[in-house]
């Protein structure tokens, strides 16, 4: 078995391109969709319009997964977070004190469920299914910040690739073959956004950075309850809106190249 762990950003859709044009080996690509209340709508854009046609149109399976509850219906990230009554932060919030908070979401949301449908499809300890992963050059010191599961045989074709590819690389690669390039992955919540990201969903996109807001706000109220300390969605140690300004329009062309979930690893 050989499939690759689709992310939505650019790493990952230009091994897409590559497997479409027969220059790396996988049939199978598998997003674990953390949530469609979670992840960056215009991820969930650009797979809807742009991704899924054209592995269809290449005879690749792009493979949709989501958490599934033991009675079938479906948990998402964002829900987890908000249920009534929850008191688990499964994202790398910032304590008070500065430091990362502990995070279960990369191993809940993604790693699990691609596992679930590797053993379910055959997978085993015996048999380990093959899983590309879209890390590049740039970020080379991932690698070794991925633990392999029994089931599966981690490889990494963009390092594989003669040269090996880096971002910038894999943008031109997704250009060329007619696509555009896609906005970069992540929860729109997610801690690890760099300050401009913020600055920039301010700008850009106001109801959505106003939702990170109100989310911060809740879950400061849940921890008051609790007599806990806050916790921040940056390391600036208060409020988003205060934390963050409104960014200045960007000249065409620059980018501040700030990848996220990319690869569909989140850092691990």
């Amino acid at each position: 078995m050989r499939v690759f762990s689709y992310g939505g950003g650019v790493q990952s859709t230009a091994a897409l391109v590559l497997a479409a044009q027969g220059r790396i080996d996988f049939g199978v690509f598998l997003f674990a969709n953390v949530g469609d209340d979670s992840e960056d709508p215009a991820t969930l854009a650009y797979l809807e319009r742009y991704a899924k046609p054209y592995a269809a149109l290449h005879g690749i399976q792009l493979i949709e997964l989501h958490r599934q509850r033991r009675d079938g219906t479906r948990e998402t990230l964002y829900g987890r977070l908000t249920k009534s009554g929850g008191r688990s932060l499964p994202i790398p919030v910032r304590m008070s004190n500065g430091a990362p908070g502990t995070r279960s979401c990369t191993a809940d949301f993604k790693i699990k469920v691609i596992g679930r449908h590797l053993k379910a499809t055959g997978a085993t300890a015996d048999n380990p299914a093959t899983v590309g992963v879209g890390i590049s050059l740039d970020e080379i010191e991932r690698v070794n910040n991925r633990r392999a599961e029994p089931y599966e045989r981690p490889v990494y074709p963009l390092l594989d690739h003669t040269p090996p590819l880096r971002r910038h690389d894999c943008a031109r690669i997704i250009a060329a073959a007619g696509l555009p390039v896609p906005p970069k992955s992540a929860c729109w919540f997610c801690p690890f956004r760099r300050p401009a990201t913020w600055a920039e969903t301010r700008r850009d996109r106001p109801e959505l950075f106003q939702r990170a807001c109100d989310l911060e706000a809740l879950l400061n109220q849940r921890r008051t309850t609790l007599g806990k300390d806050p916790v921040w969605l940056t390391r600036f140690n208060r409020p988003l809106a205060d934390a963050v300004g409104i960014a200045q329009d960007m000249l065409p062309g620059f980018d501040t190249d700030d990848a996220l979930c990319d690869n569909g690893a989140c850092f691990t």
